[in-house]
């Protein structure tokens, strides 16, 4: 109940921050940007949402191929359509609770295709470790393409949100950090050594191997260049979505496909930040598009607009999922 209690105020306390910054956005404005901000809502071009649903499905496609790559290795080879539908499903569940979605859709698949939880937990490291590595290849392509334009601005936000402190006290936390865990790793291995033999522990143990199982799953990949292609291929989708949500009002649309970089990478904060981006993925677009000469209210309505196709697609696709993965399953067995 408590650790129930926990993650509900966690989740409450981050959409506060993410519905903050939306009002801070919009009294930050003066009526000028204001008026521009509900102007561009006006004259929005809906149907470039089309391409961009199409492009944003192909990504989660591709990611859950990149899954399937990843369960290879380990003797399981789930169907695409019970992966895809799980991937929808944590989508959406992250909405709701940030890291929820990465628990579901493992115990998804769990259960409709009998792969183990603590195995797919490992291979969800490796996705979340090669998009960070792709994500690190977008900031690195905004800062050598975009460096006049962005330099001040990417100094400015990564200290607002990831060094609020001085750079001693953040690598003495690294460091305790780094300690704790050391520590904490001798210590289980030496409870699982010295009291193997007790079934609660033999349970914990399983577990943890079923998580080594699956991280080591990456060194045995048989499809390693498929990998890569999809997760270069992920991140390409978003990078196309981003420009063409550019050209969704007129006041945005002569920036150039180089912007997309920027834009993305620094959105991509956004929505590590708070539950599904809310409030900070069309506020750091917004800042971005500033630095472009992009009036504060176009700025933001363009923000908005990237943000809500997104949802959009995590809204839709995960219910239907949540709809279709019983029936489905179900003339299967059948």
């Amino acid at each position: 109940m408590k650790k129930k209690f926990l993650a509900l105020l966690k989740y409450v306390l981050f959409l506060s921050i993410g519905v903050f910054l939306i009002w801070w956005s919009i009294h930050k404005m003066d009526d000028k940007n204001w008026n521009d901000c509900k102007q561009a809502f006006k004259s929005v071009r809906y149907t470039l949402f089309i391409p961009v649903f199409i492009i944003l499905l192909s990504s989660h496609i591709s990611r859950a191929m990149r899954w399937k790559i990843l369960m290879e290795p380990m003797g399981f080879k789930p169907r695409l359509s019970n992966t895809f539908f799980a991937v929808m499903i944590g989508y959406l569940a992250n909405l709701a609770i940030p890291r929820l979605g990465e628990v579901l859709k493992c115990t998804i698949l769990a259960k409709y295709e009998k792969v183990p939880a603590d195995k797919l937990v490992g291979t969800i490291l490796i996705e979340r470790a090669a998009d960070m590595v792709c994500l690190v290849l977008v900031f690195m392509i905004a800062l050598f393409t975009q460096a006049h334009i962005i330099g001040d601005f990417a100094i400015h936000t990564i200290r607002q949100y990831f060094l609020q402190d001085n750079l001693e006290t953040i690598f003495k936390r690294i460091a305790i950090l780094i300690f704790i865990l050391i520590i904490a790793m001798l210590a289980l291995k030496f409870i699982f050594r010295k009291y193997k033999h007790i079934g609660f522990i033999q349970k914990i143990s399983a577990i943890f191997e079923g998580i080594k199982v699956g991280l080591l799953s990456v060194k045995n990949l048989n499809n390693k260049w498929n990998f890569i292609f999809h997760s270069l291929f992920i991140w390409g989708c978003y990078l196309a979505g981003t420009y063409i949500g550019f050209f969704s009002i007129q006041e945005t649309a002569h920036l150039p496909f180089a912007a997309a970089f920027p834009v993305l990478a620094f959105a991509s904060i956004g929505m590590i930040v708070t539950p599904g981006g809310i409030g900070t993925y069309p506020l750091l677009i917004m800042g971005v598009m500033q630095l472009y000469h992009i009036e504060q209210g176009f700025g933001f309505a363009n923000g908005n607009l990237q943000w809500i196709a997104q949802a959009l697609i995590i809204l839709a696709g995960g219910f239907v999922s949540l709809l279709l993965l019983p029936g489905f399953n179900r003339k299967r067995k059948i």
